[in-house]
């Protein structure tokens, strides 16, 4: 991980995201991997999320967070 900025801890950064309004609302948060690994760590994001009872997902270079305990289901055309 590379180093923070001493006002960004990973702490501040996870409290920030799940404290977003779109997180707040039940809401969908969408990041990049590579933003998460070197802000936090993989397995704190994730950590985090499934504390909160969220779901998430990824998607080529995203992680995709469904801030809400609604069952998942895909759609196809």
């Amino acid at each position: 991980m590379s180093m923070l900025p001493d006002h960004l801890t990973p702490e501040i950064w996870l409290t920030q995201v799940f404290g977003s309004k779109e997180a707040l609302s039940g809401g969908v948060v969408k990041r990049r991997i590579r933003d998460v690994e070197r802000l936090c760590g993989r397995q704190a994001f994730v950590e985090e999320a499934e504390r909160r009872g969220f779901q998430v997902v990824q998607n080529h270079r995203h992680f995709v967070v469904f801030c809400n305990r609604l069952p998942i289901r895909r759609v196809r055309a």
